[in-house]
């Protein structure tokens, strides 16, 4: 069980969410001795300070949920994620130019987080299937490895849908075994992660990893 954890980032991104519950996540991260914490860019300093004694890493999103970010805003937030402690960044492509065919636009975008992050942290990319038809899926995980990034990611959970076997399989398929690749998004329990691993997940992305862990059902929304 201890190397499924280990591909699990432990997720906290409702915009009600409280200190005591980023406490809470923390504290059961160490525990169960996840990936990491994902958390909104806010409580980044916070959980530095709460696992700094710990292998667990502190992960952000960045551009979230909707992408339409300027990229400017996306590096900002990306450098100051960084200088409090984040180790690991989501970022959200700008779905829209995506779905006008201005693949540079997108591709830019993703690179300037790329270089922001070089050397100091991971960079995931949300590519939000939900809003995607297939051939536009397959473009962003080609925009995504061209620009450098270390993973394309199915969704943010705020979006209608969350990661399908699916989409999780066609996501490998693009880019390859140099990729990584992280459902995220209604993952719920065990059996939920196990087939996403097998259809080519390396991480999940999840507020039930307790219950994975724990072969029981969850509740998780993304």
């Amino acid at each position: 069980m201890s190397t499924l954890a280990k591909m699990i980032d432990h997720t906290q991104l409702k915009p009600e969410t409280t200190k005591e519950k980023i406490e809470q996540v923390c504290e059961e991260a160490k525990e169960y001795d996840f990936a990491s914490v994902c958390v909104n860019p806010y409580w980044v300093s916070y959980c530095n300070e709460q696992l700094k004694d710990t292998d667990v890493m502190v992960c952000t999103v960045i551009g979230f949920p909707l992408g339409a970010s300027t990229t400017e805003v996306k590096v900002y937030e990306t450098k100051t994620a960084i200088e409090h402690g984040a180790e690991e960044v989501d970022m959200v492509i700008n779905v829209g130019e995506l779905k006008s065919g201005n693949t540079d636009a997108v591709q830019k975008d993703i690179e300037a987080v790329v270089e922001a992050a070089a050397g100091k942290a991971t960079v995931k990319v949300i590519i939000e299937t939900a809003l995607l038809e297939n051939e536009e899926k397959v473009t962003a995980c080609e925009l995504a490895k061209q620009a450098g990034a270390d993973y394309v990611k199915t969704s943010t959970g705020f979006s209608g849908g969350g990661a399908t076997l699916e989409d999780v399989s066609l996501m490998r398929e693009t880019v390859g075994e140099d990729m990584g690749v992280k459902a995220s998004g209604g993952v719920k329990d065990y059996e939920d992660a196990k087939q996403m691993i097998d259809a080519g997940a390396t991480r999940i992305g999840a507020s039930s990893g307790i219950a994975i862990i724990q072969g029981k059902e969850g509740t998780s929304d993304y």
